[in-house]
């Protein structure tokens, strides 16, 4: 397995590899999040920690969780987190399913919960192997509804879940929310450039709320001269593969 360390600001750093690594979503996800230094969060699925290791940059909540049903993601989070010298009383990588959570989780506390959840709804018959790729991609070992019921447990009243997922699913997003008495409250698209169809949207939902949603401008990744103003801000303490920033 070939391990990538990545650097972030503030000698924090993440390890990626083939099998868990992360894009432009991830930051996208961090940022619409909002997070505070008061927080206790938890991101679902988080692969190699890339989610709680962005929060370590600025104002890092007061704890995060980051729940993950893969052994190598895990690790690839502990080594990130020994690297930055950070402890895993206020960082915490926890190996679980998230369909049943873990001993110990901290139910109905947390003011926070992420999710980057595999985009393709699974319909095809039974893999013969489940690569980790498959596994990030589509909804083999849990599906949205899954996520939210997860969000359901651990968010206090009024707490905050948010997710980005493909413009085609987002009913069933929003569905699920509902399902899991988490009420959509505000919501964004993502599109490459303003001729393009968005490819990504963010939605925040609240546990226990009422009915009403704010829908924010769409973000545009480019304009004619590259990157917009707001990528590059999320991208500028992060080394680009090409070397640029």
């Amino acid at each position: 397995m070939e391990l990538h360390c990545e650097p972030l600001t503030g000698g924090i750093y993440v390890y990626s590899s083939e099998e868990h690594r992360f894009g432009t979503d991830a930051f996208l996800l961090a940022s619409f999040s909002g997070w505070r230094r008061k927080d206790i969060a938890a991101d679902l699925g988080t692969g190699c920690g890339i989610i709680p290791m962005i929060m370590q940059r600025d104002n890092p909540p007061a704890r995060v969780y980051g729940v993950e049903i893969q052994e190598q993601g895990i690790m690839q989070f502990r080594m990130g987190i020994e690297k930055s010298g950070l402890s895993e009383e206020r960082v915490t990588p926890v190996l679980a399913d998230l369909k049943v959570l873990w001993n110990g989780a901290p139910y109905g506390q947390c003011d926070l919960v992420t999710c980057n959840p595999p985009y393709k709804a699974y319909r095809a018959g039974i893999e013969s192997s489940l690569t980790a790729q498959k596994i990030a991609r589509h909804e083999i070992l849990c599906n949205i509804y899954d996520v939210c019921e997860a969000a359901k447990k651990l968010l206090k009243f009024g707490g905050r879940l948010c997710i980005c997922n493909r413009p085609e699913r987002l009913a069933d997003c929003m569905d699920a929310m509902r399902k899991s008495g988490i009420e959509p409250k505000r919501l964004r698209f993502v599109a490459k450039n303003p001729e393009s169809a968005p490819w990504l949207f963010l939605l925040e939902g609240k546990k226990g709320s009422k009915p009403f949603m704010q829908v924010e401008p769409q973000l545009h990744i480019r304009t004619e001269s590259g990157d917009c103003d707001e990528i590059r801000r999320l991208y500028e303490p992060f080394p680009r593969e090409d070397g640029k920033r």
